[in-house]
């Protein structure tokens, strides 16, 4: 069931699990997650385009430049991870750049690039807070940027499915990330004890 190296679901999980503990972090991160992908697709939505579309009445302001790349390669990935959770990430990932877009064509670039910096000020001290304040613990980005940036919006979802509807990508996933999450956390506090002594 489980795989390996960079598609190894449950060490990913586990990873960022380590680091969402608390429940009201949880909830923090639940809440701001997504809406920072969504906001960093509005101002990558005025990167270039790396072809031109032919012009359908669908792709109302959609451009296939970094912001399209982006959010296919998070949808790519989470497909990869897990199929059934991933193909509802992926449809989220693929919403949020069309949203973006057709926001950030609206907008424009003067207004939009104030809209995105006040939403990612407001989103990221929220997580901060969430770390700081409930978790006590800095977050997963400043010990893996690439796996926090990938795993996060991933982490929240399989959370809310898993706590909504039980779901699981396997039977046993959940036993085995608790056990490597603890693993993780004791690791962490007897660092964290070898410091301070």
């Amino acid at each position: 069931m489980g795989r390996s190296g960079l598609f190894d679901l449950e060490r990913h999980f586990a990873f960022y699990g380590a680091y969402h503990r608390n429940p009201i972090n949880i909830l923090i991160h639940t809440l701001f997650v997504w809406p920072i992908l969504f906001s960093s697709l509005v101002l990558l939505y005025f990167t270039p385009s790396f072809f031109k579309a032919p012009e359908v009445g669908l792709n109302h302001g959609l451009i296939f430049n970094y912001g399209f790349l982006l959010a296919l390669i998070y949808a790519l990935f989470y497909v990869v991870l897990d199929k059934k959770a991933g193909c509802l990430a992926a449809l989220l990932s693929l919403s949020c750049w069309v949203g973006a877009s057709v926001l950030a064509s609206k907008l424009g670039f003067s207004l939009a690039w104030k809209v995105v910096l006040a939403a990612q000020l407001f989103c990221w001290t929220g997580q901060f807070i969430g770390h700081g304040v409930f978790e006590k613990r800095a977050p997963a980005l400043l010990d893996n940027l690439l796996q926090a940036f990938l795993m996060a919006p991933f982490f929240v979802l399989l959370e809310v499915l898993q706590t909504s509807f039980g779901y699981e990508p396997y039977p046993g996933f959940h036993t085995s990330v608790k056990a490597r999450i603890d693993a993780e956390i004791k690791e962490w506090q007897d660092k964290k004890q070898k410091k301070l002594s």
